[in-house]
């Protein structure tokens, strides 16, 4: 273990997302905007990702791309949290104050990739 604690703590955060993707698919289908049509591809896609990067994220060969590739992630699936805004039904019954709070915990979660990614390298 030669990377920060923390480091371990968003690997597990992310494989659980993963998983998640897989256990309850259906809350992720709602969630997903309209223009994206493919939303069992798109659920499964994010999800592989997810479990993926989170593992690669304790491979020390692979942690600063598995950081930055979280980054890229979180701001494609940005579009997801803006629709749970705006749309009823995608909301999942959340009241608008947890929806507003999930916007800026999206950059959290970039900025927390960001410190353990070197962006001056790829791997």
């Amino acid at each position: 273990m030669d990377k920060p604690w923390h480091l371990y703590v968003m690997a597990v955060f992310y494989i659980l997302a993963g998983i998640n993707h897989f256990r309850k698919p259906d809350v992720y289908y709602k969630i997903i905007p309209p223009f994206l049509t493919n939303k069992k591809f798109i659920n499964e896609i994010s999800g592989l990702l997810e479990i993926m990067f989170g593992i690669y994220l304790c491979i020390p060969i692979f942690s600063n791309l598995a950081a930055i590739s979280i980054i890229i992630l979180l701001a494609l699936i940005f579009p997801a949290n803006i629709y749970m805004l705006i749309n009823e039904k995608a909301s999942l019954g959340f009241p608008k104050w947890i929806l507003y709070l999930r916007l800026p915990i999206q950059f959290i979660l970039m900025y927390w990739a960001s410190q353990n990614a070197d962006f001056t390298r790829i791997i």
